[in-house]
């Protein structure tokens, strides 16, 4: 079974493909080469589905996205959707920063990854649709730790650890992160219509 992820992040494609391949005996993940969409949705799962329509309209094949970030309660929600571009550019390290900064010596530290996961089918019509979140609770680190994972691991310690996510182990991380919550729940759809 091919399917695209849509995106152009090497990292991202890795992931899902290691998460995927336990769940979906067969699954294929193929690189997105076209165009990026303008993701301007309010919300993780509008991006995500802005991602999977754009990379199935350009390939003609079922297409898989995602959208996500972190969200800290301190900061009424923020970065949220706008994580990547937290800083005003697209720079994960300036991007923690920042939220470091804009927390300063904030006690109340609590924040939670997102995942919106989407599916767009083109083979029927209309193209079928499904998206599922997923939800990674935690807390901001006062400072960066570790070298693993991208974005904003670095900073963000899962409930009921003591380390930051980019210190946890690949395997650690593709277990219980936001991205393979949303994606297992997804793997049930892809299981169900590619079987």
């Amino acid at each position: 079974m091919r399917v695209v992820v849509a995106t152009h992040n090497a990292h991202k494609v890795a992931e899902l493909q290691r998460i995927l391949e336990q769940l979906v005996p067969g699954i294929q993940l193929q690189s997105y080469d076209g165009p990026e969409p303008v993701e301007d949705g309010g919300t993780f799962a509008a991006n995500a589905l802005i991602k999977a329509r754009a990379a199935a309209a350009h390939t003609g094949l079922p297409s898989i996205a995602d959208d996500s970030g972190v969200s800290v309660e301190a900061l009424g929600g923020e970065p949220g959707v706008d994580s990547a571009h937290y800083s005003g550019r697209r720079d994960d390290t300036a991007n923690l920063r920042l939220v470091l900064k804009n927390l300063g010596d904030e006690k109340h530290r609590v924040a939670a990854f997102t995942c919106a996961a989407a599916l767009v089918d083109p083979g029927v019509e209309p193209p079928h649709e499904h998206v599922e979140l997923g939800v990674w609770p935690g807390t901001i680190a006062r400072a960066a730790a570790g070298v693993g994972g991208f974005g904003y691991d670095p900073i963000f310690v899962p409930d009921g650890y003591e380390v930051t996510s980019a210190e946890l182990t690949v395997d650690e991380k593709n277990a219980i992160s936001h991205r393979a919550r949303a994606f297992t729940a997804l793997a049930t759809v892809l299981r169900e219509r590619f079987a």
